[in-house]
């Protein structure tokens, strides 16, 4: 097994990260293969409780009430019942973890939050996984999402400290922080990642990855976003970026936090097959499926079936 470290530093993850690409991603997929199963994917869907109408200014986000998007907000929860309905056809599909979202600045403790807890309680009955990402939280909510068996809570940092209040300004980098060390102290994994294509820098991407490289423990999983511009939103006419970028991003990535799940979130609709498959063999083993993630665009099941079937992933 490949040593775990926590004393990453920028000049080491950039000399990685400059590292001929070819060169690079035959580094990660050797490291990828000494921690992991390369021949297995892990499947995700997120079931949004409560979509949009959120406080926060992120510039990239179709859910946030300071634009007009094409997203209709709505206040009301799934009922416990529709859940399970919505978890059961997913399983069917090799669907492993549950992710539950609801946009929300921060978790509210009322009504709201015990019915979540319950629908934790049946989903983990049906045998799968349970994630949420739902904002900010204290360490008492933590702890008891842990004791509802709740596998792990995402909490993007998004981007470096250096740009983050170029893209967020209703919330501080280490607001961020703050929530990531509370699932910590609960005991609880913890899932964070970022976002590409923000007019982010190479050196804000150096930066953002080594604050989670850095951390101790890893995240349990990091996902890496492509962003997939939405009208209305600041970043609107954001320039593309190449996939080559994400590979590139996720291969150093798998290099210095050899035991985290890397996912390979939103934008791979963007993507070809074979951009897909070069993040697989960089060290991605984890993807959402379903033609939704919140309100993005995603890649057909048939399709992501064929693809996974293709390059012999199981799982």
């Amino acid at each position: 097994m490949t040593e775990i470290r926590y004393n990453w530093t920028k000049e080491e993850i950039e000399k990685l990260y400059n590292t001929p690409l070819l060169e690079l991603v035959y580094a990660a997929a050797t490291v990828h293969r000494e921690n992991h199963d390369a021949g297995k994917m892990k499947l995700n869907t997120l079931i949004s409780l409560k979509t949009g109408a959120c406080a926060e200014d992120c510039s990239y986000c179709a859910q946030s009430s300071r634009y007009q998007t094409n997203v209709t907000p709505h206040e009301l929860f799934n009922s416990v019942e529709e859940v399970e309905r919505i978890a059961e056809d997913i399983k069917n599909n090799g669907v492993q973890r549950v992710c539950l979202s609801a946009a929300w600045s921060r978790i509210p403790e009322n009504k709201h939050f015990d019915n979540i807890l319950h629908m934790i309680d049946r989903l983990k009955k049906m045998g799968l996984e349970v994630c949420c990402t739902m904002g900010m939280l204290t360490k008492e909510q933590a702890k008891k999402l842990k004791e509802a068996g709740v596998t792990a809570y995402n909490h993007n940092i998004d981007t470096s400290r250096e740009n983050y209040s170029n893209i967020i300004t209703t919330r501080t980098f280490d607001d961020r922080l703050a929530t990531l060390d509370n699932l910590v102290d609960a005991g609880m994994n913890y899932c964070c990642g970022g976002i590409i294509g923000l007019g982010e820098t190479v050196a804000d991407r150096i930066s953002m990855l080594q604050t989670l490289a850095i951390r101790n423990p890893h995240p349990y999983t990091f996902p890496l976003n492509m962003l997939m511009p939405v009208q209305g939103t600041p970043l609107e006419d954001a320039e593309k970026i190449p996939s080559l970028d994400m590979v590139r991003l996720i291969a150093t990535a798998r290099i210095v936090m050899p035991a985290t799940i890397i996912c390979l979130a939103a934008g791979r609709i963007n993507m070809t097959d074979e951009a897909q498959a070069l993040c697989f063999m960089a060290g991605a083993n984890s993807i959402f499926i379903g033609t939704k993630l919140l309100t993005a665009d995603n890649p057909e099941v048939k399709k992501d079936k064929k693809l996974l079937e293709l390059l012999g992933l199981n799982t």
